[in-house]
């Protein structure tokens, strides 16, 4: 099974396209509260979770014994929920070659986001597993977005859309991966009509402050996640009382009423 299609799967099984990101920060119990952390969150909002997403800079940052927890935390991932793995990593062909097999060889992540501004060689390593997907930075949620990804060339295209022809070339090339695209919701005005109706996965919703609506009625047909990763393991600031499981169950219906109203909208209009 093809990873686009795995994905859709799990969205019409829950009902939810939410993506629970994963960003442990140690509290004043230090690294080794964290595997317990994880260990409720995964298992406190998988039944709300369309793809789990850990963030690999988080787990670097607390050395040996973070990559350790994060070889566990892969190892006891729940089978049904696919597992995006947020490296944003990009090198020459022969680097990425050794990122892929660690990645989609040792650590069996279904997905991996990956930084595409090396060009079309270093991707290729990614694009022959059978049953993955990569993510290609497309127009990121950060303000400094506006630096590059959306810069217009000479010929009328934006720097976002260079980005989206390497997807389609490696669609021409029938290879086995699927190519799919981040985009931020903080940046998404004026880019989604752009975008091919490939797997998206949206940050920027939460904590960034980004708007669904726009998102929603784009009328896309692809596997598209939303993730949702300070706003689900912290919460609003002071607590609010919740669990994790409560905070995604909440994002989830928040996500699935937008999209609901926007199809409401869409067929009153029809």
């Amino acid at each position: 099974m093809r990873y686009s299609e795995r994905l859709r799967q799990r969205i019409e099984r829950t009902g939810s396209r939410l993506c629970v990101g994963i960003d442990p920060r140690p509290g004043p119990d230090g690294v080794e509260a964290v595997p317990e952390f994880l260990r409720r969150l995964v298992g406190e909002t998988a039944e709300h979770a369309a793809a789990f997403k850990p963030n690999i800079a988080y787990f670097e940052a607390m050395g040996l014994r973070g990559l350790e927890i994060l070889d566990e935390l892969l190892d006891g991932m729940p089978d049904e929920v696919p597992v995006i793995l947020d490296a944003k990593r990009s090198d020459i062909g022969e680097t990425q070659k050794y990122y892929a097999k660690g990645y989609f060889g040792k650590w069996k992540v279904d997905a991996v986001t990956l930084n595409p501004f090396l060009g079309y060689d270093s991707l290729e390593p990614f694009l022959d597993w059978e049953g993955k997907g990569v993510y290609l930075l497309a127009v990121t949620s950060n303000a400094g977005s506006a630096d590059f990804q959306q810069q217009q060339l000479a010929d009328g295209r934006r720097v976002f859309q260079l980005v989206t022809e390497l997807g389609a070339r490696s669609g021409a090339e029938q290879r086995p991966t699927d190519v799919g695209y981040v985009v931020g919701l903080t940046n998404a005005a004026g880019v989604l009509e752009a975008m091919p109706d490939a797997p998206l996965l949206v940050p920027g919703l939460g904590a960034q402050g980004g708007a669904l609506e726009s998102l929603a009625a784009a009328g896309r047909t692809a596997p598209d996640v939303i993730n949702v990763s300070r706003g689900i393991s912290q919460g609003p600031a002071g607590g609010d009382g919740r669990g994790f499981g409560e905070r995604a169950a909440d994002w989830a219906a928040t996500i699935r009423e937008a999209y609901e109203n926007a199809d409401k909208a869409a067929t009153g209009a029809a």
